[in-house]
């Protein structure tokens, strides 16, 4: 029988008491996938909910430096993130497929980082479970504090643009992501014009060898994902679709463009904020008027929403056409799609001097991990809250004694420090109380 949900606000943003954290290995462990190449670890540089993030290369004679390739994370083979979102990569990040998809839609890029391996590795008489895949830079959460809360509306058209890429190609392989943010964002480690979605721990399989889930709402999932952001099918529990991804994407270049969605000053009110999504889908002209009160509304974005809004639950989505009113609003700006994604603040919005703390989220905890179901583990529910110091995510109730948490791996470098995570460590997928 599975646990209870705890309520809002009564977790302490612990992992649970029967699990144990992985044990850090020391630079230079070799681990060996399941196609026998085999992996050095280097200096750990982030840390998940359960496992920890190593720089990493493969096997040579050489210690793995700052500038590595690759990241893989480790985390106790009876955990359940990594192996969540392992399923995934396994069937949709694999390099091939990424290189073939780009060549086959004369594409620049695609933002999926690429899956290069995993395996088992016991140390011990541990167990320990493991994924390679690229290295990449910091998230764009980071980039849009600093700029104030703004983006300008070029960038924002270009990251819709390149999302739509992204978004094709995953709902091409049967998935769809439910968790599309700004945190969940990254450059690349090499190519600061590359923008990479990450972050599959919620990614759910919409389409089991071509046969599409029924819509039908489950009280016990209402409210999954990211409450500002999330779609209104999430809200009412029903499993993550293709126009979800799609909806969530437009709050998102919403949110980008004009800092603040009307329903943000009451998230711990699911209600009220998936009532208020309601509403404003119903009428996106009041919508927009109420994100842009003063200065003009960009056409594009509601031309964007009232395509969206037509969409059946299993309705295959017209990319291209969303594409082209994307690109119409770049035509609108006189700017193109030139490749360079730029980041200056707007209106003069100076950066802050301090990051400013998280909103406070509702962590999924996830049991039974070894399930071949693609409804994942079973889940239950607790509240985190995080404050940053020195840029780094840590826990509020962290003791002075405890040793100083490691970032989330998803985060592999920042301008100041290469390979060092500013984003909150993470073990579990987010979902918001009911």
């Amino acid at each position: 029988m599975p646990p209870k949900a705890k309520a809002a606000g009564g977790g302490k943003g612990r992992a649970p008491a029967k699990r144990k954290l992985a044990e850090e290995f020391p630079p230079g462990e070799v681990l060996t996938d399941t196609g026998k190449k085999a992996w050095k670890l280097g200096a750990p540089i982030g840390q998940g909910g359960f496992g920890l993030i190593y720089l990493a290369e493969e096997n040579s004679a050489k210690p793995v430096g700052s500038d590595a390739r690759y990241v893989i994370k480790v985390e106790p083979s009876e955990s359940g993130p990594l192996f969540s979102e392992l399923k995934f990569y396994m069937r949709a990040a694999k390099p091939e497929l990424i290189q073939n998809w780009i060549k086959s839609h004369k594409l620049k890029s695609l933002g999926v980082p690429k899956y290069w391996g995993s395996g088992l590795h016991e140390k011990g008489g541990r167990k320990y479970r493991f994924m390679v895949i690229d290295r990449l830079g910091t998230d764009l959460q980071k980039k849009f504090e600093e700029g104030g809360k703004r983006f300008p509306r070029k960038l924002v058209l270009q990251l819709g643009l390149r999302l739509l890429d992204t978004l094709e190609y995953i709902h091409e392989y049967e998935y769809v992501h439910a968790d599309v943010k700004a945190s969940n964002l990254m450059l690349s480690y090499s190519d600061p014009n590359q923008v990479y979605l990450v972050d599959y721990g919620l990614a759910y399989r919409y389409s089991p060898d071509g046969v599409q889930k029924d819509y039908k709402e489950d009280p016990k999932r209402c409210h999954d994902g990211t409450i500002e952001f999330t779609s209104i099918d999430a809200h009412k529990g029903a499993t993550p679709s293709r126009r979800g991804d799609l909806e969530i994407l437009g709050y998102c270049m919403v949110q980008w463009l004009c800092g603040r969605l009307p329903w943000e000053d009451k998230l711990q009110d699911p209600i009220y904020v998936r009532d208020s999504k309601i509403r404003f889908r119903d009428n996106i002209s009041e919508f927009m008027t109420k994100c842009f009160p003063s200065q003009d509304k960009p056409s594009e974005l509601q031309k964007y929403l009232e395509e969206v809004k037509t969409l059946g639950y299993q309705e295959q989505p017209p990319y291209d056409k969303l594409r082209s009113i994307l690109q119409t609003g770049l035509k609108t700006l006189q700017a193109k799609d030139d490749g360079k994604l730029e980041f200056s603040s707007v209106n003069g919005a100076a950066s802050p001097k301090k990051a400013t703390k998280r909103k406070q989220k509702v962590v999924i905890e996830e049991d039974g991990v070894d399930s071949e179901e693609e409804e994942g583990p079973v889940k239950k529910k607790r509240v985190t809250k995080k404050k940053e110091v020195n840029g780094v995510k840590k826990a509020a109730n962290k003791s002075p004694k405890a040793k100083k948490a490691l970032p989330k791996f998803t985060e592999m470098a920042t301008e100041s420090s290469p390979g060092l995570v500013k984003k909150k460590p993470r073990g579990r997928p987010k979902k918001t109380a009911a």
